[in-house]
């Protein structure tokens, strides 16, 4: 399965945690940055595609400001990213000019994404510095990212922006070997193959009790959802192996494999599906679920239970079954206040076209 998925990889993203960056202090490790980039130039010259998606920025800027901890104010995290974020690129220009390798530096915000014009552009230039033969190296814009609570995990950054591309392939290096069944306990098992995101899956995840860090296993597993549903298999696999891209994509086994569904979402529908916050939900009855989730039917208005929030035509909205579990997005025909009217007639509220069951 391994052989299948990875071998033909030829466009990947690669997103170093800063669990992977950084010392037993907490400061850049110089010798670990040196390994991750002479992997990565041994896949360039492979000649693959890689796009990295790199966390540090705040933590390099920490020790600059004297900071123990991350700060828990956005102002102060702010300040690290703007200190770190230079001497963070400089350390990559430095060491990817050993191998004659040009880089970029891609600053995003959730806005940049979420926007589609915006989106359409981030994408075609991220193609073109691919093109010229350019590594970009993207990070989240933290110095003047007001959503950086809400997109502020690189683990869900890597997956748009590997949805965004679209890439072959998401590695995620991490301090951990994989998902790891029982972790703690005398039958932890690494797994290596996860089929199915589901409850049982997601209580294996925990969070992270790092001083840097902003994830943990649990906003990997919420990437994995991104990728998986986009038709691109992820590996979250250890950092700190030297041989760790080159293994992965030789198909050994290495890390957790999460394959791709079998049909990959076209762009427009990964942007309905993961790149726009919803401002509402639509909480739809038994009969008009199960017709928009298996038998892949337009949403009419006679099939909503209860409509939630505030939101106009044109924008995205959560569907929920009556358990109140998302399960679908879609761009909305109607307003809300027409919608709570009843007054869209027979016509669709959210066609088929312009829906995605998650």
């Amino acid at each position: 399965m391994r052989s299948e998925y990875l071998n033909g990889a030829n466009r990947i993203v690669v997103k170093l945690g800063t669990g992977v960056l950084t010392d037993s202090r907490k400061r850049p490790d110089l010798v670990q940055f040196a390994q991750l980039v002479s992997q990565i130039a041994g896949l360039r010259a492979a000649g693959r595609e890689v796009v990295v998606v790199t966390s540090g920025a705040v933590g390099a800027g920490m020790g600059v400001l004297g900071y123990d901890k991350r700060p828990a104010s956005l102002a102060e995290r702010q300040a690290c990213a703007a200190v770190g974020q230079s001497r963070l690129m400089a350390t990559y220009d430095s060491l990817f000019r050993h191998f004659d390798l040009p880089i970029a530096q891609v600053l995003l915000t959730h806005d940049d994404l979420a926007d589609h014009e915006r989106h359409l552009n981030a994408r075609n230039t991220l193609l073109t510095l691919l093109k010229r033969g350019v590594l970009p190296i993207v990070n989240e814009n933290d110095a003047v990212s007001v959503t950086e609570l809400k997109f502020g995990d690189n683990d869900r950054l890597s997956a748009l922006v590997a949805s965004l591309l679209p890439a072959d392939l998401l590695v995620i290096l991490t301090t951990a070997d994989g998902l790891i069944e029982n972790y703690g306990k005398a039958d932890a098992r690494l797994l290596d193959v996860v089929d199915s995101i589901d409850g049982s899956i997601e209580a294996m995840a925990g969070g992270t009790t790092s001083a840097t860090a902003t994830g943990g296993m649990a906003t990997k597993i919420a990437a994995a959802r991104i990728v998986v549903r986009s038709g691109i298999p992820l590996v979250i696999a250890p950092g700190r192996r030297h041989d760790v891209l080159a293994r992965i994509l030789a198909g050994e086994s290495e890390g957790t494999l999460f394959p791709a569904a079998t049909s990959r979402l076209s762009s427009r529908k990964r942007w309905i599906a993961f790149y726009d916050h919803p401002r509402g939900t639509l909480t739809l009855d038994a009969g008009a679920a199960r017709a928009v989730r298996e038998s892949g039917r337009s949403l009419l208005v006679p099939g909503i239970a209860k409509c939630e929030g505030e939101f106009a035509a044109g924008q995205v909205v959560r569907l929920a079954d009556a358990e109140g579990v998302e399960f679908a997005r879609g761009l909305v025909r109607f307003d809300a206040a027409t919608i709570r009217a009843r007054g869209t007639g027979r016509a669709e509220v959210v066609h088929r076209d312009d829906l995605v069951v998650l």
